[in-house]
């Protein structure tokens, strides 16, 4: 981050559970990337997935998460959180910008007072919400409930 920040970069804070990692997530990290500089994705450590998604979550121990995500070309780092909301990695990084995806607006952005106060903005960005983690788990346990036990 220090060199970064003395190179003149912009760095960019994106998160989420990215539990299932789907197409809506990669055009919200590739959004999030053509803020501009560096783009940091923070990913909730397991014992947040469950506090936020439920039992059952996550399905990716959060170490597999993100070596994933640090394999897209967009991201440049990642960082495992405890947290169910990202304050304390804002007040940590003081990003320029923070993305957030259209499922939520620059006013619903749980950490924005934390953005602003750090001097960095609020950016919703990414494709409709129409691509969901949870929506893919519930559909395939559920047609793999309808084709009964597996065989080995």
């Amino acid at each position: 981050m220090a060199r970064w920040r003395r190179a003149g970069e912009r760095v960019t804070l994106a998160n989420g559970c990215f539990d299932v990692l789907h197409v809506g997530h990669v055009r919200y990290l590739h959004a999030a990337r053509e803020l501009g500089g560096k783009l940091i994705v923070a990913v909730n450590a397991d014992e947040s997935v469950r506090a936020l998604k439920g039992e059952g979550r996550p399905v990716m121990p959060a170490e597999e998460r993100a070596e994933i995500l640090a394999s897209l070309a967009d991201v440049d780092a990642v960082v495992v959180f405890p947290e169910t909301d990202v304050r304390a990695i804002v007040r940590e990084i003081r990003p320029d910008y923070h993305a957030k995806g259209t499922d939520y607006t620059v006013e619903s952005v749980p950490e924005r007072d934390e953005v602003e106060a750090c001097g960095g903005r609020v950016v919703i960005v990414g494709d409709p919400k129409n691509h969901s983690a949870s929506e893919i788990i519930h559909s395939h346990s559920r047609s793999r409930s309808r084709l009964g036990p597996r065989k080995s």
